[in-house]
């Protein structure tokens, strides 16, 4: 019931996630995230437990193939499971049941992973990896939001449009930016306005945030409106 993709800056460490389903509030079982381990997405008939699980088998040093291979392997389930998980280093794997809904598959490498379940066709999932290749020079989070355009434009999800997210995690111990669109007619056009208005004061205000380097923050108000003031987002 979802299509997602997972993406890795290696020169920057910075990991991305995008989905986009004709489901309710996927943003809010889908993603999984963590500093010290890399990313997860559960999809189809979602098991939310492969979540903490697959980042805590990541962090104890399992590859991302071990750690699905673990996941799996006593879930009586898995026929009707979609995953796909990056570890920090950027290396990938996926897995897709058999009794997923057709069209399920996926298209991973390093530092790159797209997948999806009842899904138009195999063009959604070939576009979105495609164009998200393709745009190197854009900034990551329009990268991703470009590529989940251009999955939906091969079709999509088979069934419509209804939520959408997008999550960047770096090196803080918490999510850099987290959108979810729950319930709207465009989620993934809900999903790049929602980012222009975090660009207006949030991201700069969110550099006052602690960080293992600062690990007081930016309390200074003065200090904080000049950062919005100049509008730093990186």
């Amino acid at each position: 019931m979802t299509w997602s993709i997972i993406a890795h800056e290696p020169e920057t460490g910075v990991f991305g996630l995008a989905l986009s389903t004709r489901f309710f509030a996927a943003g809010a079982l889908v993603p999984h995230t963590a500093n010290d381990a890399g990313v997860v997405a559960t999809q189809a008939l979602v098991n939310p437990t492969y979540g903490p699980a697959g980042l805590a088998l990541l962090r104890a040093g399992q590859s991302p193939d071990e750690a699905i291979a673990e996941l799996v392997k006593d879930d009586l389930g898995r026929s009707a499971r979609q995953i796909h998980l990056m570890g920090l280093d950027g290396r990938t794997a996926a897995f897709t049941g058999e009794g997923c809904v057709d069209w399920a598959g996926s298209c991973s490498e390093q530092d790159l992973s797209v997948a999806g379940n009842m899904l138009a066709g195999p063009d959604v999932v070939e576009a979105t990896f495609t164009t998200f290749r393709a745009g190197a020079e854009l900034p990551l989070v329009e990268r991703l939001i470009a590529a989940m355009r251009a999955g939906e434009a091969a079709g999509g999800d088979k069934r419509g449009k209804q939520s959408a997210c997008l999550v960047i995690q770096d090196a803080r111990p918490y999510r850099w930016l987290d959108l979810r669109v729950d319930d709207h007619p465009d989620p993934i056009g809900e999903l790049e306005r929602l980012h222009l208005v975090a660009g207006e004061r949030f991201l700069a205000f969110r550099h006052a945030f602690p960080t293992a380097d600062r690990p007081w923050g930016i309390w200074d108000r003065g200090e904080i409106d000049a950062m919005i003031a100049e509008r730093r987002v990186d």
